[in-house]
């Protein structure tokens, strides 16, 4: 048939669609449709404590399966395959998904089923294409593993991450498609927040308010805290680049960078010494906020958009670093990606702040 579950003796389930994707209903014999990859998802997602399924096979591959992984070749992930087979593969969570009709052999990194910190983990899935039979080019064809079906198995050594394991490439167009299909307009582009932790196994008590003991102090103002050295960053240093200062408001000043990433590499600075953006009072945030969407808006004449990012790692003065990048060359989402397959290279793990989050909240 279209599409299915075999269970095995052993308890190994295979599901699978058969065919290429139709936008025509009803699909021809050869095809599957929306409707069939919707009522295989129902069928299995319905059943009581679903983890998921240990192998799923289709025929094309599924769209952007790419993201964030390895070169499939000539492949182009971003244009060939199916998305419904990605929506499919994003929720039954196969542990193997095999896939053949490109013609070609790529064996994807495992990637992640689950948001780490935000979910309980999950097992990983693996993507494997393989050529076809008998090819010319000596391409692989054929696949040799062993498997232990995931009901048999100890739920600790199944959702054992391996060390290539990257985020999961459907998790975007899932997103999008749950959007209306009316593309965003620039201005309209969600805004995505980073945060990587250095001091996560420095883990600081929580500071007492008092209550415990019966009685509260009120809230005093905190008076930014001096600098312990000579500052570059403090507008009333002496080691301050003047002639690199733009724009002074009442709280904050805007700079251009010294030795920046580009001509136009500008930052917005507290005129105070304070250290991070969490430890900035409302009214100085209130100004920052003015200066990001003064320069959203003047870098939007100039046809770019911005990203902005603060490093507090071994310094003393908040500085945010705000980089301009061409509009008609970067969406958020390319720009998210770069930022991830970047931290990937790197081994640092990045945390995505959900939006309208403060970071003073995490």
């Amino acid at each position: 048939g279209r599409r299915g579950l075999y269970s095995g003796t052993s308890g190994l389930q295979i599901a699978y669609l058969s065919g290429t994707e139709s936008q025509d209903e009803p699909a021809p014999a050869y095809s599957f449709s929306a409707k069939d990859v919707a009522e295989l998802k129902t069928s299995l997602l319905s059943t009581p404590n679903f983890k998921g399924v240990d192998i799923l096979l289709t025929s094309p591959w599924p769209r952007d399966v790419g993201t964030f992984a390895n070169s499939a070749g000539e492949i182009d992930t971003k244009k060939c395959g199916s998305k419904l087979v990605s929506d499919l593969a994003a929720s039954l969570k196969p542990r193997y998904h095999f896939a053949a009709l490109e013609k070609a052999y790529y064996e994807r990194l495992p990637y992640r089923n689950h948001t780490v910190l935000q979910e309980a983990p999950q097992h990983v899935s693996r993507f494997i294409a393989l050529a076809n039979v008998g090819n010319t080019s000596k391409k692989k064809y054929l696949y040799a593993f062993s498997i232990m079906p995931m009901s048999l198995m100890d739920p600790a050594e199944l959702v054992k991450q391996p060390q290539d394991v990257t985020e999961n490439p459907y998790r975007k167009s899932q997103k999008e498609a749950q959007k209306t299909k009316t593309p965003l307009c620039a201005e309209e582009e969600p805004a995505c927040q980073f945060f990587f932790d250095l001091n996560k196994h420095q883990g600081r008590k929580r500071p007492s308010d008092g209550k415990e003991r019966g009685h509260s102090q009120p809230k005093q103002v905190r008076k930014p805290p001096q600098p312990t050295g000579p500052c570059w960053f403090c507008l009333a240093s002496p080691e301050v680049e003047k002639h690199l200062v733009v724009s002074i408001g009442t709280h904050c000043y805007l700079a251009l960078a010294k030795g920046g990433l580009l001509p136009d590499h500008v930052l917005i600075l507290p005129i105070g010494h304070y250290q991070s953006v969490v430890d900035l009072s409302a009214e100085v945030v209130e100004e920052v906020t003015k200066y990001k969407s003064a320069l959203k808006e003047f870098f939007r004449s100039k046809g770019k958009r911005y990203v902005l990012f603060e490093r507090n790692y071994r310094s003393q003065h908040l500085q945010l670093q705000v980089i301009p990048v061409p509009l008609d060359h970067c969406t958020s989402e390319d720009i998210k990606e770069s930022f991830i397959a970047q931290a990937q290279e790197q081994q640092i793990e990045l945390l995505e702040i959900p939006e309208h989050s403060d970071i003073t909240q995490v």
